[in-house]
């Protein structure tokens, strides 16, 4: 369904942004800010500072009751019974072709309450999907609705935000979270989570309070350098980690075997295609997602092919661009498998040139 004007979301913080000079755009149904002074500025203030986002887009479901983890577990890839309360957990939902309805978070807020973050494209889609599997009578709430979320990503975010709270922020490790007083309002989520590389929080609160948490953010991280940064900085940002991209690199299509995502795929239970995946995961498959840098001059873009040396069409882009970190020209795509091994030499075709690439192992960077 096209988005419309007169359905299209604002997040709550859609004045600021405005007041900021950004560059709006619609974006899985929702205006939202790509840039603000430019993409470069906002990607290298954020690896060498602090950046905060805006990603009020995102959906936050709560599932409650003593079938919730059970709900969860049998649904998604991840095992969630490793988790304990304060813990987060990267994970995906397989469909029952092989492919990937989302990839999400999930938080265990206590031992019968967990929250799932999930892509702004995909937050119906999800909800339907959970919903309709729903036998146990968990209790669900779509909160997206309600709840805005800010990420402050860059290596002096800790030190910039630890004035605003009393949780010990610098203490957190990555992937845990604590629920506390936040810039003076009560019952905010702060988790050491990001999408950036970058280190970092992400911090959950109610609408109503979004204007006031933006500027006390901003306050504490003036001295420290803070600049807003857009949805186009946090791509870069996100490639150079090759972190993937729902719509990109995974989609309902995709396996998580194929996508490199074996990692959050466990095999110690049941749970949608589990068969199907573990005979993925042992017997193979015949393409896989491989990072690669350009050797010539040219920029990757999605849906670009992927060629061999004698022009055969081996594959296709799924993410690329130039990173301002680097230098040059990165991207991250599918190609058959024995093509994938880091060090192959591959060919992109931009506008009707093979340019020459080489696969290379991610993350781009090396923290």
């Amino acid at each position: 369904m096209e988005t419309t004007e007169s359905t299209i979301r604002q997040t709550a913080l859609y004045n600021q942004h405005v007041q900021l000079g950004a560059k709006m755009v619609p974006f899985a149904g929702c205006l939202m800010p790509v840039s603000y002074e430019g993409i470069n500025v906002e990607h290298e203030n954020v690896r060498n500072k602090l950046g905060v986002f805006d990603v009020s887009h995102m959906g936050e479901f709560i599932f409650k009751g003593e079938k919730a983890a059970e709900l969860i577990q049998k649904l998604t890839s991840n095992d969630v019974s490793k988790l304990t309360d304060g813990k987060v957990q990267y994970s995906c939902i397989p469909n029952h072709s092989g492919g990937i309805v989302d990839d999400l978070l999930v938080y265990r807020i206590d031992q019968n309450t967990y929250m799932l973050v999930v892509n702004a494209s995909n937050i119906e889609k999800d909800w339907q999907w959970f919903l309709s599997r729903n036998t146990e009578g968990v209790e669900m709430h779509n909160i997206s609705d309600k709840t805005s979320l800010l990420a402050v990503q860059g290596p002096l975010a800790a030190e910039a935000l630890q004035q605003l709270t009393d949780m010990d922020l610098k203490g957190m490790t990555y992937y845990t979270f604590s629920k506390g007083k936040f810039a003076g309002i009560e019952n905010v989520l702060v988790s050491a989570t990001g999408y950036t590389g970058a280190g970092g929080f992400e911090i959950y609160f109610e609408n109503s309070s979004a204007d006031h948490i933006w500027k006390s953010i901003m306050e504490a991280g003036a001295k420290h350098g803070i600049k807003p940064a857009g949805l186009g900085a946090r791509d870069t940002l996100r490639l150079e980690m090759g972190f993937c991209l729902y719509g990109n690199d995974i989609d309902d299509t995709t396996s998580p075997i194929e996508a490199g995502l074996g990692w959050i795929t466990k095999f110690s239970k049941e749970f949608t295609n589990s068969e199907a995946l573990k005979k993925q995961k042992e017997e193979g498959v015949k393409q896989k997602l491989a990072g690669f840098e350009m050797e010539e001059r040219g920029i990757p873009r999605k849906d670009y092919d992927i060629l061999d040396a004698n022009g055969r069409k081996i594959g296709r882009v799924t993410s690329g661009t130039q990173s301002p970190t680097l230098q040059k020209a990165i991207g991250m795509g599918y190609v058959e498998s024995e093509f994938a091994a880091p060090g192959s030499t591959v060919f992109i075709s931009i506008r009707d040139k093979a340019m020459k690439a080489k696969i290379v192992k991610v993350p781009f960077i090396k923290n």
